[in-house]
């Protein structure tokens, strides 16, 4: 598969592994079991932004660019976002451990692992060996309306005030 491009319908065969934001999960301490998110068929009846960055809690992903999905979800949801889907090469764990860290506890916005790098290597936006690219895709309803891979450095295609407008 190449990159994705706006009209193409979002590719049937992706999964990230996940674990489930639930009151026994909530403190830091409880790890939870990590789970398969059936991303395909979960975004055929949703509008969805998915959000790649190249590890987590690092300093562009943790200070520039996760914020302001977190700071604009109700602009967000006003647009009809149903989910934002935050991804990185970590595993479930650390995807989790990192939206408890921006205390996230919903399910409107959800950490998850794009294992092995596995969907990000099938549309060619690496940011080098073990490393996702930086870049947003919205999905609405099974298909691509935006994605866009940030050219190197910085955020200026795939931040939540890039996104916004395109909704």
């Amino acid at each position: 598969m190449s990159a994705l491009k706006v009209g193409d319908s979002f590719p049937e065969d992706v999964i990230f592994g996940w674990v489930r934001p639930s009151p026994e999960t909530a403190d830091f301490e409880a790890c939870g079991v990590p789970t398969k998110f059936p991303a395909s068929s979960q975004f055929r009846n949703k509008k969805v932004v998915i959000v790649s960055v190249p590890g987590a809690f690092t300093p562009t992903c943790s200070a520039n660019h996760i914020p302001g999905f977190i700071k604009k979800t109700a602009e967000l949801k006003a647009k009809g976002v149903d989910q934002v889907v935050v991804i990185a090469c970590n595993d479930a764990w650390v995807m989790s451990a990192w939206g408890k860290a921006n205390k996230i506890h919903d399910e409107f916005i959800i950490f998850a692992s794009d294992e092995d790098c596995k969907f990000s290597k099938s549309i060619g936006w690496m940011a080098g060996p073990g490393r996702t690219g930086r870049y947003a895709i919205v999905v609405d309803h099974g298909k691509v309306t935006y994605a866009e891979l940030e050219p190197a450095g910085g955020v200026t295609v795939s931040g939540a005030d890039e996104i916004l407008p395109k909704l």
